[in-house]
């Protein structure tokens, strides 16, 4: 772990898989879709679906493609795994409304998001969500979730103008806060978009790991969010509230 720097005056989130955890309802969508189309292996799809959505996300998001069409790229692509070569727009639409109905119903935040959050907040930090996912979406899970109060304010990449790793989604989400971009640490799970973006804006960037992988030299990481308490110097929130 790098040394940590002086406490800061507010702390940024990444939402998807840092407080709520998108991996295991974004896997209960897939399934859904996987049996519609009668796709048969969950680790190729998973494996997929993961590529597939970083590029045609990623290409969403630089304006190259469409929400829609960034979202049928992601179901071609699985089915074409399934082996189904052609797929109307109309289906993919059908496929991706399934998806997305039954990823709400698994939403789940993780175990100690509450506690952390409300910790945070009684401490007196400035707290914030950026996020590249979409506006509409992110705002029904923070409600959805009962996550929405902590926040001062929530910076989705699509009504920002830049996602992560781009600085401008961070400094914007300082701007908006108030503060100084030095005066602020960004926690998210990626190395690339949290990581390098946080740094890029001139935060002090944590990383969340919660699957034990290789410590990086030089990076703070943390294996779940007490683990930013601790980094502070707050009590434990476990069994406060």
């Amino acid at each position: 772990m790098s040394n940590t720097p002086a406490s800061p005056t507010a702390i940024l989130f990444d939402l998807d898989d840092t407080l709520i955890d998108d991996a295991a309802s974004s896997s209960a969508g897939l399934r859904a879709v996987m049996e519609r189309i009668g796709h048969p292996d969950f680790g190729a799809a998973r494996a997929l679906w993961d590529i597939q959505t970083e590029l045609s996300f990623g290409a969403y998001l630089r304006g190259h493609l469409s929400l829609d069409e960034q979202r049928r790229e992601r179901i071609r692509a699985l089915a074409v795994q399934a082996g189904h070569n052609e797929l109307a727009d109309q289906h993919c639409d059908e496929l991706y409304r399934l998806y997305l109905e039954v990823q709400r119903t698994a939403w789940q935040v993780f175990p100690d998001t509450h506690s952390t959050l409300a910790a945070l907040g009684q401490a007196g930090y400035r707290l914030a969500i950026v996020t590249n996912g979409i506006e509409a979406l992110q705002h029904a899970k923070l409600q959805a979730l009962e996550l929405t109060g902590y926040f001062h304010t929530v910076v989705c990449a699509d009504t920002a103008g830049a996602g992560k790793p781009d600085a401008r989604i961070f400094q914007f989400a300082a701007q908006r806060l108030g503060v100084d971009p030095t005066a602020c640490w960004h926690v998210g799970d990626q190395l690339q978009s949290d990581g390098v973006g946080a740094t890029a804006a001139s935060m002090h960037p944590v990383i969340i790991d919660r699957a034990g992988r290789s410590p990086i030299e030089g990076v703070t990481a943390i294996p779940d969010l007490e683990g930013l308490l601790r980094l502070l110097g707050l009590p434990s929130a476990v069994g406060a509230l």
